[in-house]
């Protein structure tokens, strides 16, 4: 963060100074809510959660080197108060941190912090060189955030959120990273209802926007796939007119992204993965080849510049579309294709559980990708775990799935609709770690295609099954043991069911 002093940040906040000795005493490094994270010179923030409450904690975060507390209340230390109006309501109450704020006192919290992420984004993007890079949509925000950073990172100082720290706490936290030295922030915008979006962009305001999809993850929250649209074109919408730099990067191959056109003033550039392109695409991929463990190469056609071969090191075909996203995004704040070529050839995945491919020395893949799961995201690790089998003779297709969250009344179908994904790529073996309505529909779709079900009471017993399929060798399938290339076993799940326990067991098996 930039340096500011207690005074400063008290006025931006509108809080006010307790215990504090001495108000131009200035916070030199982070703000941090995790009290074990604090750094001489940050700024600790005072959340209250389900189990512990961060103002029990500032004295300690004090003590280890924090300049002041940002809290809804005195907390024995010197501290910046801002001072609870009251619970969040509507929309806005459905996130995590607002479930146990019974007075109000994590919303003060949060909405200081969001006040002062504001001004110091602001501050930069002013007198500073900061350009911000917003990405939303479905399916793939984390991996193209991932990607983005990847380019960015070779062209200046590079701000992204860690894994998929992208609400209303991980956004100004992210954003309160960046200094006078930051060139790029790379920020990924979630949304549980209209209006969330809207809200993210207005604490960072991006010049350049990226829409991937709109899928149906979070559809029991929306309700349809028009009031996804409508939530994710928010980012669109906060962008500036093409005369002061704002480009809209939209996805061609999606109807509802493609519309969003008309709700910017900003330059509207599109990409397309699709073979044949659309025809309005600027950015776009051809001679698509995957490699034995589905890693695409491509190349890269954007405006202006000779045409680019990529190599991905990041697992699935899907990451083509993702790649676009990112590379039109870069190339648009004046980053040379070349360049961008090179760092997308360069970048391995960054965010943990996230189609993250291990090959064990017994010469069984693992492709875990549990941090989380839609069903747009489901289909293309589907796929992906298939074309990979494919590519190895007498190999088995394993897939072991959890629940998809966050469908409300779709979930039942959604999952139903998964087991003519498994017939389609060839799955051999389905275990299904738990028993909830959704998880017995998808087993018995499974089982009514001929796919071997069996459905794990936890993750120890899901991956005993696995384990118990892999000693056992094809039917009538000769000197298997030497193969170099043998099963390959998707692990993919919504973060709740917390599958990469699963995937972190099979690791250590081989």
């Amino acid at each position: 963060m930039i340096e500011l002093t207690l005074e400063e940040i008290a006025e931006i906040t509108g809080g006010y100074l307790d215990e504090v000795d001495d108000p131009q005493a200035q916070v030199t490094s982070f703000v941090e809510f995790d009290s074990r994270k604090i750094t001489p010179g940050g700024l600790f923030l005072a959340l209250p959660g389900a189990r512990v409450d961060g103002h029990d904690y500032a004295r300690a975060a004090v003590d280890q080197g924090a300049v002041a507390v940002l809290a809804a209340r005195p907390v024995g230390a010197p501290a910046i108060i801002v001072e609870p109006t009251g619970r969040v309501e509507g929309d806005g109450a459905n996130a995590d941190i607002y479930a146990h704020d019974a007075d109000g006192s994590a919303a003060a919290v949060v909405r200081a912090l969001s006040t002062l992420a504001r001004a110091v984004t602001r501050r930069l993007a002013d007198h500073g060189n900061l350009t911000i890079v917003g990405v939303t949509g479905s399916a793939g925000k984390t991996s193209t955030k991932d990607l983005m950073a990847a380019i960015f990172h070779c062209a200046g100082e590079t701000v992204a959120p860690p894994g998929s720290f992208n609400n209303e706490v991980g956004h100004p936290y992210t954003a309160l990273r960046c200094d006078w030295q930051t060139k790029y922030l790379v920020a990924e915008m979630s949304a549980r209802g209209i209006g969330h979006i809207r809200h993210l962009a207005d604490i960072a305001r991006p010049t350049i926007g990226a829409v991937l999809n709109v899928g149906s993850a979070h559809l029991g929250e929306f309700g349809s796939r028009e009031n996804i649209a409508q939530a994710k074109g928010e980012l669109v919408e906060a962008l500036p007119a093409a005369n002061d730099g704002g480009v809209a990067v939209l996805n061609a191959d999606d109807s509802f992204v493609a519309a969003m056109a008309k709700r910017t003033e900003a330059k509207v550039v599109y990409y397309s993965a699709a073979n044949p392109p659309a025809p309005e695409a600027d950015y776009t991929a051809t001679d698509v080849e995957l490699d034995d463990v589905a890693r695409a190469a491509f190349t890269l056609h954007s405006p202006n510049a000779a045409p680019q071969r990529i190599k991905l090191q990041v697992f699935g075909v899907h990451q083509v579309s993702n790649a676009l996203a990112a590379a039109a995004s870069a190339i648009e704040s004046g980053i040379p294709a070349e360049k961008v070529a090179a760092a997308l050839s360069g970048h391995r995945n960054a965010s943990a559980n996230r189609m993250d491919v291990y090959s064990r020395p017994d010469g069984v893949t693992i492709i875990n990708d549990s941090y989380n799961a839609n069903p747009d995201s489901m289909r293309a690790a589907i796929a992906a775990l298939g074309y990979t089998t494919t590519a190895r003779p007498d190999a088995r297709a394993i897939a072991v799935l959890g629940e998809m969250g966050e469908l409300g009344a779709e979930a039942e179908h959604a999952h139903q609709q998964l087991g003519a994904e498994l017939a389609k790529y060839n799955v051999d073996r389905l275990i299904i770690v738990g028993d909830s309505p959704a998880c017995r529909a998808l087993a018995a779709a499974a089982a009514d295609r001929g796919i071997t079900t069996t459905v794990g009471a936890d993750h120890a017993q899901a991956a005993q099954l696995v384990e118990e399929t892999l000693r056992t060798p094809p039917a009538a399938v000769e000197q298997w043991s030497q193969r170099a290339a043998k099963d390959v076993v998707l692990i993919k799940a919504s973060n709740a069911q917390q599958l990469w326990r699963v995937a972190a067991t099979l690791k250590s098996e081989g």
